[in-house]
């Protein structure tokens, strides 16, 4: 796979260029039509979608070089099954998180392949904090072991290694690489009621003197420009998924004459989708031309999730008022996605977000 030629290789072996992509004259012709279809034929099979997301893992290379490529694979995801880009996104995550971490420091560029076997391995970022969970780190004699519990960490039962967050003391948190396949790591009980993203179950995780591998000084992962690049990541797979809901009012005009309303959902959602293409066509640009970082990263990032938070809820919508009950009911597919995306956007904490975003401005692009 050659992120230079912006050309990827299906699990069939044939490479689609660019301009073969899905549904030229449509809301998905910025998109590449294998990472469509493979994602549409893993659909909500965990397994399949690791083994997607292992064959994936090159992508990850082009974050920063060729940040488009990077973009509308996980867009391209997006689009074809909400479920795909959730393993796949953190996982390229990872990788660009150890990648950046092993070029600060060549020490650890010397550690990676010992501990992580690109081919074999899947990978999650567990970063959250919340009430009730603690996670300590803690060096002796050069090693560091993990004691405590962590919260949302989806997959973890699936995946074999993880980027985790822990306390090295009260004020400070340092990233750290584990292998979730310890006999000390044990993975919670927690329900999972969700309806959509059901089968990314996401619960604690207990750690008990888990070796783990520093990744960066401590607070570098929060400081680092890749930090704000994975946020756009995410809110480029909300695009994708709202294309491909856009997709089904569009298919639905062209089976039969469309009256004046079926056209004005479409020129609604068609003007949204727009103006979200552009945004992170021009945040790719930003990046590879070293224009995203600091406090100008942190500012574009959350301009770039505000805008796909705004045009996935405006999609869904003007979806479920242009297509009425029927594909909710009847369509798996349809179904699956409107719910998958209604959970998935949600990391995107609306008015808050928002605010913080005011922040920034005032605070100014540094």
């Amino acid at each position: 796979m050659a992120h230079q030629r912006d050309v990827v290789r299906t699990r069939s072996g044939s490479h689609v260029p660019p301009s073969r992509a899905a549904d030229p004259a449509g809301f998905l012709s910025w998109s590449d039509a294998s990472m469509v279809a493979a994602a549409r034929s893993a659909g909500a099979d965990v397994d399949a979608a690791l083994r997607l997301a292992r064959e994936l893992s090159p992508v990850a290379s082009a974050l920063g070089r060729s940040s488009w490529t990077w973009l509308r694979a996980l867009a391209s995801l997006g689009a074809g099954d909400l479920t795909v880009a959730r393993v796949v996104e953190p996982h390229l995550d990872a990788l660009t998180i150890l990648s950046q971490a092993a070029a600060r420091d060549s020490e650890n560029d010397r550690s990676w392949p010992a501990f992580v076997a690109p081919a074999t391995s899947t990978w999650g970022v567990y970063a959250a904090h919340a009430p009730g969970h603690h996670l300590e780190a803690r060096a002796s004699g050069g090693e560091w072991t993990l004691n405590g519990s962590k919260p949302w960490c989806s997959l973890a039962d699936h995946l074999s290694h993880a980027v985790i967050t822990a306390h090295v003391d009260d004020d400070r948190r340092q990233a750290f690489a584990v292998d979730l396949g310890h006999p000390g790591v044990r993975v919670g009980t927690e329900p999972w009621v969700s309806r959509g993203l059901a089968a990314i179950r996401s619960t604690s995780v207990s750690l008990s003197n888990v070796p783990a591998v520093p990744v960066g000084p401590p607070q570098w992962y929060l400081d680092r420009p890749g930090f704000a690049w994975g946020g756009i990541g995410v809110a480029g797979v909300w695009f994708g998924a709202a294309c491909a809901l856009g997709t089904s009012v569009l298919e639905a005009a062209r089976r039969r004459e469309p009256d004046q309303l079926a056209l004005t959902h479409l020129g609604r959602i068609d003007s949204a989708l727009h103006a979200t293409l552009l945004t992170l066509r021009d945040a790719a640009a930003a990046i590879d031309d070293g224009r995203a970082t600091g406090t100008a990263g942190r500012l574009l990032a959350s301009r770039v999730r505000a805008s796909a938070d705004r045009t996935a809820e405006l999609v869904l919508r003007e979806v479920g008022r242009a297509l009425g009950p029927g594909p909710l009911t009847g369509d798996e597919e349809h179904a699956r996605r409107v719910a998958d995306l209604t959970v998935y956007v949600r990391q995107h904490h609306g008015d808050r977000d928002l605010a913080a975003l005011g922040g920034l401005l005032l605070e100014g692009p540094g």
